[in-house]
């Protein structure tokens, strides 16, 4: 059997997708094969978003921003969006699920804080995905 597979995607690719993926990474332990990429990649990993998963446990260091790689969203077993800034166009066979998440900044909310709210939401979609494709 195949472990499942999901590719996360955002516009710069450098933070949220980024995120995504370390974290299911951390939470399964290996069990899904995790993919990020974005539509309009940037040229460097966001630092506020390592330093937040570090604080988290899991580690999204080692990232780099790449683009969507259209051979691999036919294979993966999901294909999430995070946030409204991307808009990938693809083969309508392939399905996809848009995560919006809560953007604290337009409460006033920035730094650590903010990173660390959009980390906890996202990981805890992250979890919910997890036990989908596991079970």
């Amino acid at each position: 059997m195949t472990k499942p597979s999901v590719l996360f995607i955002c516009s710069r690719n450098a933070g949220k997708s980024q995120m995504a993926a370390a974290l299911m990474d951390f939470v399964s332990e290996g069990a899904v094969q995790s993919y990020s990429a974005g539509t309009n990649p940037g040229s460097e990993i966001n630092h506020g978003a390592v330093a937040s998963l570090a604080a988290s446990g899991a580690d999204m260091a080692e990232g780099t921003p790449k683009p969507i790689d259209a051979k691999l969203a036919h294979e993966v077993d999901r294909v999430i969006i995070l946030g409204t800034d991307a808009n990938p166009q693809f083969d309508p066979q392939i399905a996809t699920e848009r995560w919006v998440t809560y953007e604290p900044s337009e409460d006033g909310v920035t730094g650590a804080e903010r990173m660390n709210m959009i980390r906890d939401e996202i990981a805890d979609r992250v979890r919910g995905l997890f036990h989908e494709l596991t079970e």
